[in-house]
């Protein structure tokens, strides 16, 4: 960045585990500067201000009254995203929210309608879409070479141990995550679809129930079909009572050829014989993060600050996230669990 331009101010609300995310990649950036954080635990922002150089506040409304911020990072448990975004963007201030965009729809899309009204930005985070194996199937797709998407299939088996809730005091639960495996886990993978087939959704059937958990009510095991109006069927299986994660599987049989693709890789197979691929690329190691959140955060944070500085159309904006929003809390209304 040349001389004497001005750095976007950020701060970030939130200073749990994936943060560091956030943080490592605000601070790989030239043209930004984190100027605060914000947590209720009291360690946790101290720890961040120590460790990153920038003041620690413990009421996220008075960090937003007392810096003037380009943009903030909401960071929080999933019932507080779009309440905080919404208290940012009467401050003129432009979000990045972390994924989902709240546990309900309304709230949701209450938050888009402010965002818009106040003329700020609003970014969700879906950070997958930026994998190189995302990006070809949907290139392969949007270009016609593979043509239109017949059907697709996603299978999530993960681990999330009893132990793995009694970390948190809000995971887990109805009211403050809004569900399990769905909101939390397979989320990524049913917007990747929805995405790619880019259609309209026409109807939902969906199965869900907790089989192994003892200490929490929500789902941890859901299969379900979602069918779009260009006719595309999508059936996806998720649960995460499995020892370990494994990697994420989606397919698509197109009109001219299928699809198979992980986070990691994609192999596309013409029905003429040719084949394309794409793998992920070399990233470094961040100390706290995990395999799999992915290593594109960066990508998606640096498209949404091109995006504040006018380079180019933000490309996950609220709008289009509250697309896969509607799907999932569809997914729940139909399921049956939720309280």
């Amino acid at each position: 960045m040349d001389k004497g331009v001005k750095k976007l101010r950020v701060g970030i609300v939130g200073c749990g585990r994936i943060s560091v995310m956030h943080l490592e990649s605000i601070r790989s950036f030239s043209d930004v500067e984190l100027i605060c954080c914000c947590d209720v635990k009291k360690e946790r922002a101290d720890a961040v201000s120590e460790k990153y150089g920038c003041k620690a506040y413990y009421d996220y409304e008075e960090m937003f009254k007392a810096e003037k911020l380009d943009a903030v990072h909401i960071l929080l448990p999933h019932y507080l995203h779009a309440k905080v975004s919404i208290c940012a963007f009467l401050h003129g201030i432009n979000v990045l929210s972390e994924k989902p965009m709240d546990v309900d729809y309304e709230s949701a899309a209450l938050a888009v309608r402010k965002a818009k009204e106040n003329g700020v930005l609003y970014g969700v985070v879906f950070q997958c879409r930026f994998n190189n194996s995302a990006r070809l199937v949907k290139s392969a797709v949007e270009s016609g070479k593979l043509g239109k998407v017949l059907s697709a299939s996603s299978v999530l088996t993960w681990a999330r141990p009893d132990s793995y809730y009694l970390e948190s005091d809000w995971k887990g639960t109805w009211d403050k995550e809004g569900g399990g495996v769905i909101i939390d886990q397979a989320i990524h993978s049913i917007d990747l679809v929805r995405w790619i087939i880019d259609s309209d959704v026409e109807s939902v059937s969906v199965s869900m129930a907790n089989r192994g958990h003892s200490i929490v009510k929500v789902e941890d095991s859901a299969e379900g079909l979602i069918t779009f109006k260009n006719g595309a069927r999508y059936g996806f299986y998720c649960m995460n009572n499995f020892a370990t994660d494994e990697p994420i599987e989606i397919k698509l049989v197109c009109e001219n050829g299928k699809a198979v693709m992980s986070y990691d890789d994609a192999y596309i197979y013409y029905n003429d014989g040719k084949k394309e691929e794409a793998h992920q690329d070399e990233n470094p190691h961040i100390d706290g993060g995990k395999d799999y959140w992915g290593f594109q955060h960066v990508r998606e944070i640096r498209q949404f600050y091109d995006a504040i500085l006018c380079k180019e159309p933000l490309k996950i904006s609220g709008e289009e996230a509250l697309k896969t929003h509607a799907l999932i809390m569809e997914l729940y209304d139909k399921g049956g669990m939720k309280k």
